[in-house]
């Protein structure tokens, strides 16, 4: 905010300079609507879906999302336009469902009276919508059915969230605002230069002293050596009398010039005083404080007896030992909040069953914090829920995706602790989920062997699906735990499997897909680098591989 400021100063600065005041004027007079609202997601939010939808403001609503276009028209921007014209379509589809819904046919007549030939020129999917207005009762039309629900105005309203926290916190921002951002830059820079030649000037001074205290061992080994060479020829005349050959006197002689002046470990030359002052017994120097260590990295360990072990990668040992109870004692899967020191378990409690999932009871969703160690809260899943089986956080940590072993999928807000939709997406337990790269969708891998990506937009529209049943052998697993993982462009999904080969799926793509180098048993685990077109898979051979692909 402070540098959006400090460009509109500059901007007046520039105008009154130039003498440009009608320009000015008109400049004041934009500041005082300001249609993109600094690029604050919370008030671009208020003003389409509290303000110019309610009020049926569809000119100005249709103004704003081409002005949003615009801001990122440029070529390197492909898949954010790709993203915000559906985005785009679902919110004129919204508001035509809140005028019916508000009993006003005539504000969608006039609607599509003013944007009709535009939106049919876009797509032929507007067409059936010019005939909602004449239709007695559309939110029982099974084409229009969805719309008229609550659960698709929320999902709406959560991608339109994710997209604009995406494009506003990534996004580039204008030269004129970078200038008091690059000042800020310039003069940390200046004080980081100032403290680091300050540095170089004391290490400079140190390098000198050093060196001349070298100049002066330099001067006493030199003495020593004369001495010894003294020594050595009085020897030498002694042995020569004694009738030792000259031979061996001259192989001792290059022995003690070769002896080093001072002595040396590891190649580093040290003071006599230090060599042989017992510095190296194993205490601390005199004088001298080190701080200790900060622990940044631990691992996070479910077990089949209910605990949550916290593995301290630094210090290579238990650094915390949770338990769910005894209700819960089967840890399922555990997920680390992006950005908040917070982790969800899912835990489950037992009950007779053939197979793994049958021998699975009731879910346990706990929000646990990472600082304190302790249960902060439990997410609601209603009585008696099927165990969770997954675990998937968005981008930044607000919304919790978790699948389950009846086959639905649960999406969480995180900041209200409440279950915001759901929805069936298989008729078996599902094994995996992830968010797409751009989180307008949601993938899920299915015991069954399917796989679908679902719409975030629109719950419960299937985008894309594959059956990799032929790769899945229930009975190769005691768990039956398939995991899958996208590339960094979302292009490529990546399945374990039960053969020594894993399939490599094209998301939407023209071709079916590869499968992977082979491992000599069952591919256990599999993952993307974050940048790179290279992956690895695990297997039950013991063995990892990373493969590298065009």
């Amino acid at each position: 905010m402070e540098n959006m400021q400090y460009a509109e100063e500059l901007i007046r600065e520039f105008l009154v300079f130039r003498g440009f005041t009608n320009t000015l004027q008109a400049f004041e007079m934009e500041l005082g609507t300001d249609i993109g609202k600094s690029f604050q997601v919370d008030k671009i939010l208020d003003l389409i879906f509290s303000v110019y939808i309610p009020k049926f403001h569809a000119e100005k609503l249709v103004g704003l999302l081409s002005f949003f276009k615009q801001c990122f028209s440029s070529s390197t921007e492909i898949a954010l336009i790709a993203t915000l014209l559906k985005l785009e379509v679902s919110i004129l589809r919204y508001y035509v469902v809140y005028a019916l819904q508000s009993g006003r046919k005539d504000k969608v007549v006039e609607f599509f009276g003013m944007n009709g030939n535009d939106l049919l020129q876009r797509s032929t999917e507007w067409t059936p919508w010019f005939a909602i207005p004449y239709l007695k009762n559309p939110s029982l039309d099974p084409q229009f059915r969805i719309y008229f629900s609550k659960e698709w105005h929320e999902a709406l309203c959560l991608s339109a969230r994710n997209f604009f926290s995406e494009i506003f916190n990534g996004t580039r921002i204008p030269a004129l605002l970078k200038i008091s951002s690059e000042k800020k830059t310039v003069n940390c820079l200046k004080k980081d230069a100032e403290q680091l030649n300050q540095k170089l000037s004391q290490l400079q001074t140190l390098l000198e002293e050093k060196e001349a205290q070298l100049c002066q061992m330099r001067m006493k080994t030199s003495s020593a050596a004369s001495v010894m060479d003294t020594r050595l020829l009085k020897s030498k005349n002694s042995m020569s009398s004694n009738g030792l050959r000259k031979e061996d006197l001259h192989l001792t002689s290059i022995q003690q010039d070769c002896s080093p002046a001072t002595p040396n470990l590891g190649g580093i030359k040290l003071d006599p005083e230090q060599a042989y002052g017992g510095q190296f017994n194993g205490r601390d120097m005199p004088g001298e404080a080190f701080p200790e260590v900060k622990v940044n990295f631990q691992l996070l360990i479910g077990t089949a007896d209910g605990g949550i072990k916290a593995w301290n990668v630094d210090a290579k040992r238990v650094v915390c030992d949770l338990n769910t109870g005894e209700a819960f004692p089967s840890v399922l899967d555990i997920k680390c909040s992006p950005v908040e020191p917070i982790f969800v378990s899912a835990a489950a409690s037992r009950r007779n069953g053939s197979s793994y999932i049958d021998s699975l009871g009731f879910a346990s969703l706990t929000v646990w914090n990472m600082k304190t160690w302790k249960a902060m809260t439990v997410l609601p899943l209603g009585e008696d829920p099927p165990a969770i089986t997954s675990l998937c956080f968005n981008h930044n940590g607000k919304i919790l995706a978790a699948s389950a072993t009846d086959g639905m999928i649960h999406m969480f807000d995180m900041s209200a602790g409440l279950q915001i939709t759901g929805w069936p997406a298989h008729d078996s337990a599902i094994s995996s989920i992830l968010f797409g790269t751009d989180e307008t969708s949601i993938f899920s891998l299915g015991l069954d062997g399917k796989v679908f990506e679902w719409s975030l937009q629109n719950p419960g529209q299937v985008l894309w699906s594959r059956d990799c049943q032929r790769f899945f052998d229930p009975k190769a697993s005691r768990h039956c735990r398939h995991e899958m993982a996208l590339d960094a462009h979302g292009r490529r999904l990546l399945v374990t499997s039960s053969s020594v080969k894993a399939p490599i799926y094209q998301v939407r793509g023209p071709l079916e897909g590869m499968k992977t180098l082979a491992h000599n048993a069952a591919i256990t685990t599999v993952d993307w680098h974050p940048t790179l077109p290279i992956f690895l898979t695990g297997s039950a051979d013991h063995s990892v591989r990373v493969s590298s692909i065009p």
